[in-house]
């Protein structure tokens, strides 16, 4: 309860050199309160030969119960209030009061009180005992003394009154406070008081003498004027909150959350409903406080022109409805539905954004009120940062359908199946902006049953660079399912992003998969090195060659790296904002990668799920929880299943461009893992010897491609089992090959001659339209 020191408050003492014991007048008493006023008391005139108070330190004056007595004589109150007074006149004499005194203290409503302070007897004039409520309390509470005074008095201001009461004492100084009485029914009155401390001739504290008068309406208005302060600070505070709040939401989703779960202080709300407007239709979006079916008869319609949201929209005002009764008259249409909600007043919002309504917010209460200028206001306000809100999130929400629109249509809509290999893929968008970006993955089937994997990363996380890479994409998948060796593939892509002039370049790793034997052909053009994961649960790095990232160099050539995969084992392409971030650099996320790759899986037969989707999901969610990501992520996971039984398909098929003499060596590499992988290594190097002399004479003297296959037969073992390779490479030109017999010093003209002497057999066959050369080499019967 709030004080006013009127001036500092001396300690008072305990106890005071007892007088003789005396008649004393009754008098009304107050004593300061932090909390409040202080109240008169008034007392009753000790019996005759009642000892005073005593001996020891004095104490405050207590309220006194009694009757109403005549005042005592004005002499008496003269000398007592005379010195009180500050800049009064004195009395004519010490035995007169001024005649304008009295009515003055009457008029004013002012009683005066007096304590000895020696004797701890206090007296008080018949005001003061109707201020302080004396006359209604129990008398036997009040024996005159300081003490039963305090007992009077609310027990959160007793201790201040004391305090100031003992510090003017000390000083011979002033006090003054606010104070609270407590009646024997628990009700309460609030005092105010002064008084000062006179002297005796000896300098010491003999008397306490004062005014008190009734704060009660007083206190009152500070209690309101206090209560309204806090109230003030308490909606500036929320104002604060709820605009912070909802600068935070992104979406119009979080917008309605936060707004349907906001308290307003001071004024509670029953209902609160967040709807937008879209081509005249309101959307209602968050509610609270009521049924979904009293808020589904208006939910994504047409609202009518007499409902008061629709005046609210239309004229871009708030609109306050105190009463049913007002909402009744003033839109009788919309009435019927409205009063099932069993609400008594509402307030509807606009909801203004850029000099546009895009919605309404209500607000409504179960009570009929009649909001104050002030609820208005903040209502008002309120209603302006939801706006703000709104429109933002729902540009947010927007572009979010656009960039993720744009990433469905760039990105493939499946993965194909292809036998042999199991595939998961999965993509990130980074977590600002507009979440679309530049990274895509592709899987390509390719002729002969094989396929290709992509991974690439255009410069830049804008609409632009999607579409570059949309046009990348397509580009590099034509050119792979064209047949066109993985070296040549990426070549072609750097010309075509190179003659699109867009500024821009892009990064990029392509693999050929031989899916019949497992065999990686890689090319990369700026991008990070595949992960591969091992049968032994192991994972590395695989380094492959690199060039330049696609559309620097139009002319750059791009080598070719080939690694083996074991069945089981997976093969891993990513962009770079798997492996980095703000904190992590390069080498950090790659050992994470591997560490997160090499943990144990289990096998494919004995999961719900297959294994690799759950590796995907592993992988992705460690990148998704970091908090310092900033780039989108492109996964791309290939496991060779291997063929059926465990045993790599006995054939392999290539075809050999006119001017792509580097795939003869290609293809020679094939078919030694083919060889091993088939359990006939006594073949590799005749194999190997004679197939790049018969697919060389192809390519260079026929001006034509050349199709080279090599199959693999086995006996039946009751004939012993034996492995019968046969090679052929077919071409289109009628032109048959002719034996020569080259000099010693020649430096071709021997592949016939080879053929003739490391084959078993061989020989040229027509066809359609060109020829067929063939060799077979045959082993030992299985023993």
């Amino acid at each position: 309860m709030p004080t006013e020191p009127e001036s500092p408050g001396p300690a008072l003492p305990s106890g005071a050199p007892t007088a003789e014991p005396q008649q004393a007048a009754s008098t009304h008493t107050t004593g300061p309160n932090p909390a409040g006023p202080t109240a008169p008391v008034t007392v009753d005139q000790p019996p005759a030969g009642r000892p005073a108070a005593g001996p020891g330190r004095a104490k405050p004056p207590a309220q006194a119960v009694r009757r109403p007595v005549p005042r005592p004589a004005p002499a008496l109150a003269a000398g007592r209030l005379a010195t009180v007074l500050p800049g009064s006149l004195p009395p004519a004499s010490a035995d007169t009061m001024p005649d304008w005194l009295e009515p003055a203290m009457a008029a004013n409503g002012i009683g005066s009180f007096d304590w000895d302070i020696r004797r701890d007897v206090l007296e008080g004039d018949h005001r003061a005992c109707a201020i302080i409520g004396l006359d209604s309390m129990d008398q036997g509470r009040f024996d005159r003394t300081a003490g039963s005074f305090l007992a009077l008095l609310h027990p959160e201001d007793a201790p201040v009154v004391r305090r100031r009461v003992e510090r003017a004492v000390a000083e011979l100084g002033q006090c003054g406070a606010y104070y609270r009485t407590v009646g024997p029914n628990g009700t309460m009155r609030a005092v105010r008081f002064r008084g000062r401390v006179l002297a005796d001739a000896f300098g010491r504290a003999s008397r306490m003498v004062g005014f008190v008068w009734d704060a009660t309406v007083e206190l009152h208005k500070r209690d309101r004027a206090d209560r309204m302060a806090l109230l003030r600070e308490e909606r500036s505070r929320f104002i604060k909150e709820a605009a912070r709040a909802l600068s935070e939401a992104v979406t119009v989703r979080d917008v309605a959350r936060v707004f349907t779960g906001l308290p307003l202080p001071g004024l509670p709300p029953d209902g609160l409903v967040l709807a937008s407007f879209e081509a005249g239709r309101a959307q209602v979006l968050g509610a609270s406080g009521y049924r979904t079916e009293a808020l589904a008869v208006w939910d994504r319609t047409v609202l009518p022109a007499g409902h008061p949201a629709a005046e609210a929209v239309r004229h871009r005002a708030p609109v306050f409805i105190p009463t049913r009764e007002e909402f009744r008259a003033s839109y009788p249409e919309v009435w019927e539905p409205t009063s099932r909600t069993g609400r008594g007043s509402w307030a509807f919002l606009p909801l203004v954004a850029s000099g546009r309504a895009i919605g309404v917010c209500v607000v409504s209460f179960d009570d009929e009120r009649e909001l104050d200028a002030d609820e208005r206001t903040l209502l008002s306000t309120l209603g302006g940062l939801v706006a703000q809100s709104l429109a933002r999130a729902r540009l947010h929400d927007a572009e979010h359908e656009l960039a993720a629109g744009l990433q469905r249509v760039m990105l493939p809509r499946t993965v194909p199946s292809v036998p042999g290999v199991t595939t998961a893929v999965r993509y990130l968008a980074a977590g600002s902006g507009l979440q679309i970006g530049g990274d895509w993955y592709d899987v390509v089937p390719l002729p002969g049953g094989h396929v290709g994997l992509v991974i690439g990363d255009v410069q830049g996380h804008d609409v632009h660079a999607a579409g570059i890479m949309g046009q990348l994409r397509i580009a590099l998948r034509a050119y792979a399912a064209e047949g066109h060796p993985p070296a040549a593939v990426m070549a072609r892509a750097s010309r075509f992003l190179a003659d699109l002039d867009t500024d821009h370049f892009a990064t990029c790793a392509y693999a050929e998969v031989n899916v019949d034997y497992g065999v990686v052909y890689a090319v990369r053009a700026g991008h990070l090195d595949p992960v591969v994961r091992r049968a032994d649960g192991t994972a590395a790095v695989v380094p492959v060659a690199g060039g330049l990232p696609l559309g620097i160099d139009p002319d750059q050539e791009y080598r070719v790296t080939r690694f083996s995969l074991d069945p089981g084992e997976t093969v891993l392409l990513c962009t770079d904002g798997l492996v980095e971030a703000r904190g992590m650099d390069l080498d950090e996320g790659i050992a994470r990668l591997t560490r997160a790759l090499a943990r144990p899986m289990p096998p494919a037969e004995e999961a719900a799920r297959d294994p690799l989707e759950d590796l995907a999901d592993r992988i992705a969610s460690q990148a998704a929880d970091s908090s310092e990501r900033e780039d989108d992520i492109a996964l791309l996971l290939l496991r060779w299943d291997g063929p059926a039984g465990g045993l790599a398909a006995q054939q392999l098929r290539r075809r050999i461009g006119q001017a792509d003499l580097a795939r003869i060596s290609e293809v020679r590499a094939e078919l030694r893992d083919a060889l091993r992988r088939w359990g006939v290594a006594e073949f590799i190097d005749a194999a190997e010897l004679l197939s790049s002399e018969l697919v060389t004479n192809a390519i260079r003297h026929t001006d034509r491609d050349a199709m080279f296959t090599a199959r693999l037969y086995r006996e039946p073992a009751s004939d012993g089992g034996r492995a019968r390779l046969r090679v052929e490479v077919e071409d289109e030109s009628d032109l048959w090959p002719t034996r020569r017999t080259p000099g010693e010093q020649a430096s071709s003209g021997r592949g016939l001659m080879l053929v003739e002497a490391l084959a078993d057999a061989w020989g040229v066959e027509p066809r359609g339209s060109g020829k067929r050369m063939w060799f077979e080499l045959s082993g030992t019967p299985a023993t």
